[in-house]
């Protein structure tokens, strides 16, 4: 049997005066090495986008970190430009997807990025700038290091007993990778918080009654997927989940093409 595929929103980025839909390496390795799928990136578009066209050809949707912000007026508030960058193509494509897949029980992972857009899609609000909040850490990407010390494992989160997330890792303390300057505000009334930082920032939350794996989380797991076991039990998770809807899909059959007489 092949390998299911999973869509991963792409972001826009701009090179050499050109723009370009793009995904870091770090999301679609985890993908497949980690998760033993395959990925198909696709196209950030303001307009244009089907969600359920894309849905109805993967098996699953991973919704991946980004340097950009979800744009304040997605959840009824003034954008500043400290709330910056945006990528209104990025917000166009994953927030129809996120809905869909929910909506048809299509396996869903999303990070960094992804659990605020996941937030965001359901009703949710984001806090920017969390670090200048009186109690909230400065949960930042340190200054001038590279990226394994930028992505390294140094910060305690508490998973709630009973979770989706506990199920996978266990509950209590586990150590992670946290790095973002937004956070979810005021939680969407469809989803359940999963897991807390020790200055009580959401970092993990699930769907509320959803029919299959939908689940986001603040910190990065793809990085250290292949290596680290808390971020491979999930992403192992999510493999599972998308290969057990792989599997229960009724695929349309693929007629022989058609042969030349000789």
């Amino acid at each position: 049997m092949s390998r299911p595929i999973i869509a991963i929103p792409a972001d826009i980025r701009e090179f050499d005066g050109a723009a370009w839909h793009a995904v870091q390496q770090q999301y679609v390795r985890a993908a497949v090495k980690a998760a033993g799928l395959m990925a198909l990136i696709v196209p950030a578009l303001e307009d244009g986008n089907d969600a359920d066209a894309i849905l109805d050809r993967v098996d699953g949707l991973l919704v991946s970190g980004s340097a950009t912000n979800v744009h304040p007026s997605l959840y009824g508030k003034e954008a500043k430009d400290s709330d910056g960058p945006f990528d209104p193509a990025r917000d166009a494509t994953s927030l129809p997807l996120i809905r869909r897949a929910i909506d048809r029980a299509v396996p869903m992972l999303a990070i960094c990025r992804g659990i605020q857009e996941l937030n965001v899609a359901l009703g949710g609000t984001l806090a920017g700038e969390i670090q200048d909040q009186p109690g909230i850490w400065d949960h930042r990407k340190p200054p001038n290091v590279d990226r394994d010390t930028m992505y390294s494992i140094r910060q305690s989160v508490f998973v709630k007993e009973g979770s989706c997330i506990a199920r996978v890792v266990g509950p209590g303390e586990v150590r992670v990778n946290s790095l973002h300057r937004q956070a979810i505000a005021d939680t969407a009334p469809r989803l359940q918080v999963e897991a807390l930082a020790e200055d009580g920032t959401i970092e993990a939350v699930s769907v509320i009654g959803a029919k299959a794996f939908a689940v986001g989380v603040q910190w990065h797991p793809e990085y250290w997927a292949e290596t680290d076991s808390p971020s491979l039990k999930l992403f192992t998770a999510f493999g599972d989940a998308v290969r057990d809807y792989a599997a229960g899909r009724e695929r349309p059959a693929v007629a022989p093409y058609p042969q030349k007489a000789v």
